[in-house]
């Protein structure tokens, strides 16, 4: 399953992200990864959650940040949900290519069972239709 929050910079998406992660975090049956592109919310998050700041890999285009999640998967087979904090930023992605890549993200989704929530900086409207059903905020 796939969710996605999108607004604008600095509108809260990361804050909404953390609170669900850490609330999450006390259901889960497996792991939580939280992926970011800077070590900011480090510390907000429950201890058990797994961080990853982007900050570490090389990530220039979405094809190389697909190959970064299946490396992810390919390491912890046990990861239940994964959370990701700026897409479009973490991943370099152009809006023109955002369908591609959440059509990628959505077959890792149904192959492993994992849920992804991703915010993007982007008002609703200017989000493509196709993506309109995984807004949750």
């Amino acid at each position: 399953m796939i969710q996605i929050i999108a607004s604008e910079k600095g509108e809260g998406k990361t804050k909404q992200l953390i609170q669900h992660a850490n609330e999450f975090v006390q259901k889960a049956k497996g792991n939580i990864v939280f992926i970011d592109d800077d070590s900011r919310p480090m510390y907000e998050l429950h201890y058990s959650i797994r961080f990853i700041t982007t900050e570490d890999f090389p990530i220039k285009n979405p094809d190389q940040f697909i190959g970064f999640l299946h490396g992810l998967l390919s390491r912890d087979r046990d990861i239940e949900t994964i959370y990701i904090d700026g897409l479009l930023k973490i991943a370099n992605i152009q809006m023109n290519e955002l369908i591609n890549v959440i059509e990628q993200i959505k077959f890792i989704s149904k192959r492993y069972h994992i849920q992804f929530i991703i915010s993007i900086n982007c008002l609703n409207q200017h989000l493509p239709q196709s993506l309109k059903p995984f807004l949750i905020a």
